[in-house]
């Protein structure tokens, strides 16, 4: 945490000296209900409040994210909490083919994501990018701290990337991630059968995997990406994907879509030596433009585990003011019908949006089970009076066996702010 915080105070100046501020805040208020058992209930006021800032200095930015959360009357565990997400410093375009990143900071590659504490440098030049980053993983809740052993808590890898072809995107990543496992003490049995404490401590818990995509796209008529991940650890290929997209008409599109997909288990886990079967995905379907405002979907899936598989079907329609579908799923994997209806529309330039909706799911686990339902109802509202400030209102229902009449609400409050200095 002091070294965030020395990096945050020697990059004040900028925010005093920036040519540019701008940012948000959020303050949120929810509220929901626990059951503590199962006749008796808590009904607790959750209050959020969260910040955006970013000060802009020429080719130089301190960006930050985080919100303060807690609890109006009964507190929950480890609450008030602060949590961070973002506090690093961007540095653009030097020499016009680096860009900076150090402190933390999200992670944006086709293998992995989330956050991390480190260095993040992209070189850019005539269609061809390299990009290295190395740092240590985040404390648990997002704590402004930094991990005290980043030999053994680390995240590192890179990423190349190329777009110098017409039309086509290619690119190979590598990861390679490290968790310091956390000690603890079990009960356990001795020789004679007497419960002793046993320290346990847990090793060898890795990923390391190598990725490679392609994304190729043709004058709006074909949009195709796929991507291939193998495991070093274990020497499989871990997953494959592909989709695809084809406009065959101006009213007519079709799609497909496959994956293959192990099991991510870590290596040397204890999970490891389950006998986890792979999974395939395959689905299909097209949609159609009825007319300016409306568009049918239909698409139709089948995922195969080891000897079992299920399947799986929606239909809908679109439009400009919300959506109108339905849910099949069959098969092994459980039965389930789901519809649902979400509408929402503006009126007076934006100033109100109101928005409702409603959904219906029954589903059972075997076809010899008892059918389970669940009905689940929103009504919210979007008022902007002005550009930079809005209120967002929704109220929240559910009904099922284990959530009976449960009624939430939620109330945010958003500003925007961007001053040039």
């Amino acid at each position: 945490m002091k070294r965030l915080l020395i990096i945050f105070f020697l990059f004040l100046p900028f925010l005093v000296n920036a040519q540019n501020i701008n940012g948000r805040i959020t303050s949120s208020f929810y509220s929901f209900e626990r059951y503590n058992t199962a006749s008796s209930s808590e009904t607790f006021f959750r209050t959020y409040q969260a910040l955006n800032l970013n000060a802009n200095y020429s080719k130089f930015s301190l960006r930050t994210r985080f919100n303060f959360e807690s609890n109006l009357g009964n507190a929950l565990d480890a609450d008030p909490r602060v949590r961070f997400y973002n506090l690093y410093l961007e540095a653009r375009d030097l020499f016009g083919i680096a860009t900076v990143k150090l402190g933390r900071q999200p992670l944006f590659t086709p293998v992995a994501g989330g956050l991390f504490d480190g260095i993040n440098l992209k070189l850019k030049y005539a269609g061809f990018s390299l990009t290295g980053f190395y740092g240590g993983n985040l404390p648990a809740y997002q704590k402004l701290e930094l991990t005290d052993d980043l030999s053994n808590d680390y995240i590192m890898g890179g990423r190349f990337e190329t777009v110098a072809l017409k039309n086509f995107r290619l690119g190979v990543s590598y990861i390679d991630k490290n968790f310091k496992s956390v000690d603890y003490y079990a009960e356990r049995l001795d020789e004679n059968l007497d419960p002793v404490t046993i320290l346990i401590q847990s090793k060898s818990n890795q990923y390391k995997l190598l990725s490679a995509d392609a994304y190729y796209s043709y004058n709006n008529l074909v949009d195709v990406s796929t991507r291939y991940e193998y495991d070093l650890n274990y020497e499989v290929t871990s997953k494959v994907e592909f989709d695809g997209r084809v406009n065959a008409t101006d009213k007519l599109g079709l799609n497909f879509y496959y994956n293959y997909r192990e099991p991510r288990i870590r290596y040397n886990s204890i999970f490891s030596v389950f006998d986890y079967g792979n999974s395939q995905e395959i689905e299909g379907g097209f949609d159609y433009k009825i007319s300016r405002l409306y568009r049918l979907f239909f698409k139709y899936g089948d995922v195969k585990f080891d000897s079992e598989h299920s399947s799986r079907l929606s239909l809908g329609v679109t439009t400009q003011y919300g959506s109108i579908s339905y849910r099949k799923t069959l098969g092994d994997a459980g039965e389930l019908d789901a519809a649902s209806l979400y509408l929402a529309k503006s009126f007076v330039e934006g100033l109100i949006t109101p928005s409702v909706g409603v959904t219906y799911t029954s589903y059972k686990l075997s076809s010899d089970d008892e059918t389970n339902s669940i009905t689940a109802l929103l009504a919210g509202l979007n008022f902007r009076p002005w550009r930079i400030l809005s209120f967002d209102f929704q109220t929240q229902y559910f009904n099922n066996k284990i959530y009976k009449n449960d009624f939430r609400v939620l109330f945010k409050v958003n500003y925007l702010f961007n001053t040039n200095l």
